[in-house]
Parts: structure tokens; sequence; C-alpha cells
């Protein structure tokens, strides 16, 4: 009886073993990947037209914060800028310097009036921008703008990479956690 029991229990443990082979392994989590290529040098985009800011927002990625900049009109509008680092922030058109947190800065001209270019009326100021507990981001500013132009400044922790590029009606800026 006992050498019954033995077999079972050495077949059922066979078993299980068999069934457990079939099973599908479950994949561990992979990392993510934060290796970039953007550079941190001067970036520049065209447009044909001037396109009224709407809103600005921001979040934040494993890899990267983003800065959002939405816009009125349609993805065949392109939005004009530059996004530059800059050792100071200076108000356009006042060259007053702007003091703005962080360890490096990042200028951000775009091609959008601050005005009903028809009335001369200012649109409604867009909602301010709270970068608190970011790992990159350290201070979001309007800062003025003429002829047609808003202008913004970025403090951000380190001189680090950065990219711009238009999707639909928005303007993103991320900037790297790391180089």
């Amino acid at each position: 009886m006992r050498r019954l029991g033995t077999a079972l229990v050495t077949m059922m443990l066979a078993g299980g073993g068999l069934l457990a082979g079939t099973v599908p392994a479950v994949a561990a989590p992979t990392a993510v990947d934060c290796a970039v290529t953007w550079g941190s040098l001067d970036k520049t985009g065209d447009s044909v037209a001037s396109r009224r800011l709407t809103d600005v927002r921001t979040g934040q990625h494993e890899c990267f914060d983003r800065l959002v900049f939405d816009a009125e009109g349609t993805a065949a509008d392109p939005i004009g800028y530059t996004v530059r680092y800059v050792d100071e922030l200076h108000q356009d058109p006042s060259d007053v310097v702007i003091p703005i947190a962080g360890g490096a800065i990042l200028e951000i001209s775009l091609f959008s009036p601050r005005y009903d270019e028809a009335t001369g009326e200012p649109y409604p100021p867009l909602p301010p921008v709270n970068v608190t507990g970011y790992r990159t981001f350290r201070e979001f500013k309007f800062t003025g703008g003429s002829e047609g132009y808003t202008q913004a400044g970025l403090g951000v922790r380190a001189r680090l990479p950065f990219r711009v590029f238009q999707t639909a009606n928005h303007l993103v800026v991320d900037v790297a956690h790391t180089w």
C-alpha cells in the first residue's frame, strides 16, 4: 500500500511539472530606455500665419518633462517658434532681465500674438503653470511679446537635451531628465 501511495504522489508531481511546463512564462518587466539624441542646440520652426495660443500645460514622463502650447487653427497651419538656451532671459521688447529659477533657461518665442490683431484688444491671459515637484522643470513664465510674438521662459535643472515638435494644434517642448 505504501508503494502505491508513493507511486501516486510521484506521478502527481511529475504530471504537475508537465502541466507547469505548458503554462506560458510571464515576461519580466523591461526597463525604459531613456537614451536621447535630441541635443541642446537652438530649434526653430517656420509658419506662414500667426496662431493664437489658447492654453499651456505640462506633464511628467519617465524620461522627460513636457510643456505643451495649444493654439487655434489646424495641423496644416504650423506654429512658428524658436526655442533656445540663454544665459539670461531678457523680456522682449524692453530688454529687462527676468529672473527665473533653474540652472539653465530655455527662451521660447512663438509666432503668436497676445492680442486680437483686428481689434487691438488683448486676449485673456493664459493659465499659470505649476511645475513644483517636476524632475527637470523648475519654473515657467510668460514674459511678454511684441509684433505678433509671445515670449516665455522655462527654467530647467541644467542644460539638458530638448526637442520641439508639432502635433495637430499643439507645440510640444520635451526636456530630458538626463543626457
